[in-house]
Order: structure tokens, then sequence, then C-alpha cells
């Protein structure tokens, strides 16, 4: 069954990450500028690369999982969207140039090294600790971000976010929580980050 966002409709098969209410969190913040450069990393079914490409001057939209990748290039052909390339790769493995808007919903739930592993689990599989995939992010994200543009990043409660914000802050980023919902078991947040 396809799932539906905004007027757009998404195929998503077995092995790629549905959106739940981590990505529609970050779909429904999507503030695109008019002919902005957009990266959406660990795209998934594409669901924030196709959003943003309304008001995109361009999209790339990147994932590690070929499957995914599949998916949303697919997608992005079922919803008539023309301006937005997918390309397989580990976070920034492959890309070049600088974002005016990086949008990112990690793998951030913490997991046992036991735990089985595959290609797909990679969409929430966020190690130990929750910041395995996070912390590499952290690491580059400032080369990746024009002078004035934005990174919107999910992260849990699960997952130390005072942490994440003062990586970002340690990377000369401003960061602020945009918004925010409570579920059962944990707090999920929406960063904003800016130079």
């Amino acid at each position: 069954m396809p799932v539906r966002y905004r007027g757009y409709e998404f195929e998503i098969p077995p092995g790629v990450y549905t959106p739940r209410e981590d990505s529609l969190l970050l779909a429904d913040h999507l503030e695109v500028p008019k002919g902005a450069r957009v990266l959406d990393l660990g795209t998934g079914c594409g669901i924030q690369g196709i959003v943003a490409s309304a008001r995109a001057g361009g999209v790339v939209a990147a994932d590690i999982n070929p499957g995914a990748v599949r998916c949303a290039e697919e997608n992005a052909r079922l919803n008539g969207v023309e301006n937005m390339t997918v390309v397989e790769g580990d976070l920034f493995d492959g890309i070049e140039g600088r974002f005016d808007l990086i949008a990112f919903n990690p793998p951030y739930l913490p997991t046992e090294p036991w735990e089985p592993k595959d290609v797909a689990s990679g969409a929430w599989d966020g190690g130990m600790d929750g910041r395995e995939v996070v912390d590499r992010f952290l690491e580059d994200v400032g080369d990746h971000l024009s002078g004035d543009g934005s990174l919107l990043l999910v992260q849990s409660s699960l997952n130390e976010l005072p942490r994440t914000i003062d990586a970002l802050r340690e990377g000369s980023l401003s960061a602020r929580i945009v918004a925010e919902r409570a579920f059962f078991f944990e707090r999920l947040y929406l960063l904003e980050a800016r130079p």
C-alpha cells in the first residue's frame, strides 16, 4: 500500500524505511528557499527530497541502501520530479559542493552488537549509544553547508541531544530546537543549525 503525503505518493518496497513520525516531523518543517540547492541524506523512499523539489533549484538525495536508491528514483519518477539526482553512498561519499539546505533523519536508535544487522536495519541502527552515524555526520556537515545554509537534523532523547548541540557549536554552527514530539518511550527533536 502506498504512503501519501501532501499530495505525493510513495511506493515503498520491503527493505526500505517507511516514513514514520521522525520522517514526517522533518518533512512538516522543510522550509526550502526558492532555487536552493538541497541535500537529502539517508533519503529512504525519497520523501524529503521530493517534498523539497517543489521549491529547490536542485536536489541531491543519497542513501547507503541500494534498494532505497532505486526506490527514491522510482518515487521521483512517479511524482514527476525532474530536478532530483539520487546517489548511493555512505553519508557524504561522492557528494560534491555546498548546499543551502541539508535534511537528515539519521539512524539514531541504540542497538546491541548481537542484534541482526542488514542493509534495511541501517535506517534505524545507530550503534550501542545511537550515535555511531550521527557523530560521523557531525564531523563533516560544516564542510557541505553554504555560508547562509541550514541543516535540519532529527534527534531522539535516546541518544544524548546535548552532545549533538555541543558538537554543532564546536563546528561553528548555531543550533536550536525548532520542533519536538513526545511518544511513550522517547521524545523526537528537530534541530536547525546554521553557520
